[in-house]
């Protein structure tokens, strides 16, 4: 059984959605890759996953939480999945680009592969595509628009110039929740 919930933020409508333990998605109503509600699905706020995402959305947004402690579950292929835990894995308040993200993933020559992952991140935010910059710093793109990446950077007060850290990759993920039995491990 699948379950949903909105979510009225500072940023627009995000539709979130769930399994009984684990987050499935974040979207942003009305954009690029964002579902329609299940049909099959029951639309459940209260439900523990959704709820605990909708406060630490809020807290984030407030500028009082710089990770996520979520269960997380989502479906690519195995190149997205690589993808996505190598975005997990950029810092609070600091950006990537595009051609970095492909080499971190195992395929420095598929810098378009990675962008078509990443604008497929279904954990918006909680996955946090919109740190992955140009290699100049131009935005990039975002299926949340791009003024909303421009707004999630300024949050973190970053600047979209890409971190030139090679060691980037080995540290602390800042989207991914500590290892525990309540919380998948990303990356």
């Amino acid at each position: 059984m699948m379950f949903h919930a909105p979510l009225k933020t500072s940023l627009g409508d995000l539709l979130l959605t769930a399994n009984p333990r684990e987050l499935t998605g974040v979207y942003f109503l009305g954009c690029a890759h964002a579902p329609a509600p299940p049909d099959d699905g029951e639309r459940n706020p209260e439900l523990g996953i959704l709820a605990e995402t909708a406060r630490q959305l809020r807290e984030y947004l407030a500028g009082e939480r710089k990770y996520f402690e979520l269960a997380l579950h989502f479906a690519g292929t195995a190149f997205q999945q690589r993808v996505w835990r190598e975005i997990a894995r950029i810092p609070f308040g600091q950006t990537i680009a595009y051609a970095d993200l492909a080499e971190r993933a195992g395929a420095p020559r598929a810098i378009r592969a990675a962008g078509s992952a990443t604008g497929k991140n279904p954990l918006s935010i909680i996955i946090p595509c919109h740190r992955v910059v140009g290699k100049s710093g131009s935005l990039g793109g975002y299926a949340g628009g791009l003024e909303r990446k421009r707004q999630l950077l300024a949050l973190e007060q970053v600047c979209a110039q890409p971190a030139s850290n090679p060691n980037l990759a080995s540290q602390r993920p800042a989207s991914a929740p500590p290892r525990s039995q309540s919380a998948r491990r990303w990356p």
